[in-house]
């Protein structure tokens, strides 16, 4: 990919230095925007063709790269070599370059970036990947919330690679908290209240016990008693707990629904409190298991009694722990998947955890275990709604909604929407996802509801108003110039640097793909529509000829396309106009009329494709 260039690029090389191709595709790179201090389209790292040798017999790279370059030659694809610093540059001949880009995106549609030389060769793989995991009858919290959005990135880009995704909800559906929760529901429960708000009420309960057990004993007992009594199989606990947790998954799965996430299954630490049993006979008869004065179980991982290696694994009544239940999970799933990779989504918090439950793996023998991988992540703080601290994910979903909606309403033509809080729901988690994937997933962040909301900037409200203005360029005029097509007209510097950002995009997604950091095509994202919106400065559509407005226009749509196929892969729904939604323009309506109902997604639309104010109401009617 990179449309072909990299590899006809390589061919070449490969002449010259008697290597094959393949080993030098990821060598050559497209040159980002940012750094174009000429029109090079592509570079040649003369530094990674060097190999691993120390700097006092490395030869002088830019001695290297000049004579390289020397021998080099110009065909029917590269029009110029020149070098950097340390680089030998490519310039791609113009009418190829447009011909070929604009035709690719159009021909591979969402597949657009993912059929290229740098995965050729990719074995596809099955992968689990478990994200999500709140834990049943308590508190759905932001963490979570983090969580989730990551793990639908990862199993979105590894769906899109082609591998077997499983993805995997393993809920928090056992343990002691479930013998306080069960006490408590005994003695503060309400039935009506259970049913009618499952989550809220029994995080009140949960709240209100664990008080009581801090002051009186008793309470206390009969929690350790309740889970006690659930571990050995007693009907009634366990007819509670499983009403506990049916009302839970109900109450997530709407509320996954309406972040646009599913699963394929919806495990829990439950499932494997029999098979826990199972492993900590194993761990014994390999002498891993050691018993405490306290009679407690545990594994010494240094063995030399170093106490920050030391995992426990049974408490000492002979029940399970989270790190049993983990290593049965992690043993039944390689059973049931034959999986080549499992990555588990969590905070940082729980780095260690993993940590001890690979290596734990390992000593018991699953060689497997190296196949296991933690993706941890950073922590959000200041996150907070009108009603105070988060509590429940669905607390965030609505304030979102909630302000993406006070945003329209400041908007005269909001009333035109047909959904308007489909709409608010759609842009206000794009401006969410969007925040949260800026940065590095580990690094902590101060969250900030004013700045997710901001269409001046770079956020997911940016991101959601291009695509909806550039959909509506093919909605207002696709049929009338679509069918002529001049790439002569596209050779313009605004034309030319989209062009070459577009031919990044296999790139970005390769870089994502190898560090599972989403900010890589969150940046690419941005810059792409950044550069759409400069492009839309001079490149009017009306009024310009045929041939010319037939090229901009295919040129605005396949910004659109990779625009929609990058967000669709951080997880957001692209807001689309009516007309992509099977209803067309209403009849009657004008192009400005058409316009003004996208311009209600946005508080400060004019900012997003940074046109001046006086612009805004004829955006579409007049220079479109």
């Amino acid at each position: 990919m990179a449309c072909g260039f990299r590899r006809s690029i390589a061919c070449q090389l490969s002449r010259l230095l008697d290597l094959p191709p393949e080993n030098l595709i990821k060598s050559i790179s497209a040159v980002p925007i940012s750094r174009k201090e000429e029109v090079a389209d592509f570079q040649l790292s003369v530094d990674s063709l060097l190999g691993n040798n120390n700097d006092h017999s490395r030869p002088d790279v830019q001695v290297q790269a000049t004579r390289l370059a020397e021998k080099l030659k110009c065909d029917t694809v590269v029009s110029e070599i020149s070098t950097g610093q340390g680089t030998v540059n490519f310039k791609i001949n113009r009418e190829l370059l447009t011909k070929t880009v604009l035709q690719q995106v159009i021909k591979d549609g969402s597949k657009y970036g993912l059929n290229s030389e740098l995965f050729s060769g990719l074995p596809q793989k099955k992968i689990v990947v478990e994200f999500s995991s709140p834990n049943v009858a308590k508190k759905f919290h932001v963490g979570h919330l983090r969580s989730t959005i990551i793990g639908n990135f990862i199993a979105n880009l590894k769906e899109a690679l082609g591998h077997q995704v499983t993805r995997i909800n393993y809920l928090g559906d056992w343990g002691m908290q479930f013998g306080l929760l069960g006490t408590g529901f005994q003695l503060f429960g309400y039935e009506e209240k259970l049913q009618s708000n499952p989550l809220q009420h029994l995080f009140e309960v949960y709240v209100q016990v664990n008080k009581e057990a801090a002051d009186n004993k008793n309470v206390a007992k009969s929690a350790h008693e309740f889970f006690q009594r659930l571990e050995l199989g007693d009907m009634q606990a366990l007819e509670l707990w499983q009403k506990f947790r049916d009302l839970s998954i109900e109450e997530y799965v709407r509320i996954y629904k309406r972040l646009g996430v599913h699963f394929d299954e919806y495990s829990g630490e439950s499932f494997y409190r029999e098979k826990s049993q199972e492993v900590l006979k194993l761990l014994d008869s390999k002498g891993l298991l050691q018993k405490t004065i306290k009679g407690t179980a545990i594994v010494d991982l240094s063995g030399n009694g170093d106490p920050s290696s030391i995992c426990t694994v049974m408490r000492s009544d002979g029940t399970s722990l989270y790190a049993t239940r983990d290593l049965a999970a992690a043993i039944d799933r390689m059973d049931k998947y034959n999986f080549d990779t499992m990555i588990y989504v969590t905070d940082k918090g729980q780095k260690k955890h993993f940590q001890q439950v690979f290596q734990m793996l390992q000593i018991m023998g699953y060689d497997w275990a190296e196949r296991c991988q933690h993706v941890p992540f950073g922590v959000v703080q200041g996150m907070k709604t009108r009603r105070g601290e988060v509590t429940f994910l669905e607390d965030v979903l609505n304030e979102i909604r909630s302000r993406m909606l006070q945003n329209m309403a400041s908007i005269k033509t909001t009333k035109e929407v047909e959904n308007p809080q489909e709409t608010a729901e759609r842009v206000g988690l794009a401006a969410l996802i969007i925040q949260d994937f800026k940065g590095v997933l580990l690094s902590d962040y101060q969250f900030s509801w004013d700045r997710i909301f901001q269409s001046r900037g770079d956020t997911g409200v940016f991101l959601q108003y291009t695509h909806a203005r550039l959909h509506s360029l093919e909605e207002t005029f696709g049929c009338g110039y679509l069918n002529d097509f001049n790439i002569a007209c596209l050779q313009e510097p605004q034309s030319v640097s989209i062009l070459q950002h577009l031919l990044r995009f296999d790139e970005v997604l390769y870089r994502s793909s190898q560090d599972l950091q989403p900010r890589h095509i969150v940046s690419y994202l941005l810059t792409l529509s950044h550069l759409a919106g400069m492009a839309h400065k001079t490149l009017h559509i009306k009024d310009s000829p045929p041939e010319v407005a037939g090229a901009r226009l295919h040129l605005f749509r396949a910004v659109r396309s990779v625009l929609a196929n990058g967000m669709k892969l951080l997880g957001i729904t692209p807001r689309e106009t009516e007309h992509e939604r099977g209803r067309g323009r209403r009849e009657g309506d004008t192009e400005s009329e058409t316009g003004s109902r996208l311009r209600a997604i946005s508080p400060e639309p004019d900012a997003g494709l940074e046109l001046p104010d006086r612009e805004i109401v004829t955006w579409l009617k007049s220079d479109a």
